[in-house]
C-alpha cells in the first residue's frame, strides 16, 4: 500500500490467480488495497459455468456480502436458490449455507466479510488461495514459500494443514500429504469429511494410511 491516505484500483488491474483447473480466478482485493478492517476478494468465472462462490457455512459469526459485479450467478442460500444478475447484492448471515455458480462467461463476484465487533484477521483460507494461485501459475517455489509462511502464521488452524496436504498431493509428495492431512484432522475432525470428497486426494486415497 502507498503512503497516500487512499488507494484506487480498477477490477481489471487486480492480480489473477487460478483457483482450480476449471477456470475460476481469485482476484485479491484486500491485499491490493491494504485493507485491514474486513476481508474482501473477487472471483471471476471465465467460462461461465464455474462455482464462483464455494458452498460453505460461516460457523464463527462472520457476516458476508456478495456483489455480482458482472455476468450472472445462481446462488444457494439455505434451502433457497435464485438468479443474481450483475448489480445484485446478496447478504448471508452467520450460519447460513451459501454458494453460487456462474451462469454467464466472465461473471465476477465481490465478496466482503467480517465478524461483528472483532478486529479482522486475514484467514488461513485467503493465505492459502495465494499458494495455489502461485502453483497454478507455474511458480512452485514461491508457492511452497508462501505455504511455509501460512503454517508458521497459523500453527493451530486446520485449514493451513489441510491445504498443505492438498499441495503435497498435487506435487507428488504423498507421505507429506498424508502427514499434513492427519494433522488437520487432529485439529478439526471436519477435515476428514472434506478429504473424503476432495479430488486433490484421489492419487493417494487408496493408501492404507490415508485417513478414512
Amino acid at each position: 500500500m502507498s503512503e497516500k491516505a487512499y488507494e484506487v484500483a480498477h477490477l481489471d488491474e487486480l492480480d489473477r490467480y487460478p483457483v482450480d483447473d476449471e477456470g475460476l480466478l481469485w482476484r485479491p482485493v484486500r491485499r491490493r488495497l491494504g485493507i485491514t478492517a474486513f476481508g474482501t476478494n473477487a472471483y471471476t468465472a471465465e467460462k461461465g459455468d464455474e462455482r464462483v462462490v464455494e458452498e460453505h457455512y460461516e460457523k464463527d459469526g462472520h457476516e458476508e456480502l456478495y456483489f455480482v459485479a458482472s455476468g450472472s450467478a445462481r446462488f444457494v442460500l439455505g434451502d433457497d436458490e435464485f438468479d443474481a444478475p450483475a448489480g445484485t447484492l446478496v447478504h448471508a448471515e452467520p450460519g447460513t449455507r451459501r454458494g453460487a455458480v456462474a451462469t454467464e462467461p466472465g461473471t465476477t463476484v465481490l465478496a466482503i466479510g467480517a465478524k461483528p465487533g472483532v478486529p479482522h484477521e486475514a484467514s488461513a483460507w485467503e493465505e492459502t488461495f495465494l499458494v495455489f494461485g502461485l502453483y497454478r501459475s507455474g511458480k512452485e517455489r514461491e508457492a511452497r514459500e508462501q505455504l511455509e509462511a501460512v503454517l508458521a502464521q497459523y500453527p493451530n488452524e486446520w485449514q493451513g494443514y489441510y491445504n498443505a496436504a492438498c499441495f503435497e498431493a498435487m506435487t507428488g509428495n504423498d507421505d507429506d500429504a498424508v502427514a499434513q492431512l492427519r494433522r488437520a484432522i487432529e485439529l478439526d475432525p471436519l477435515a476428514k469429511e472434506w478429504a473424503a470428497k476432495d479430488e486433490d486426494f484421489d492419487t493417494i486415497r487408496d493408501r492404507p494410511d490415508f485417513p478414512k
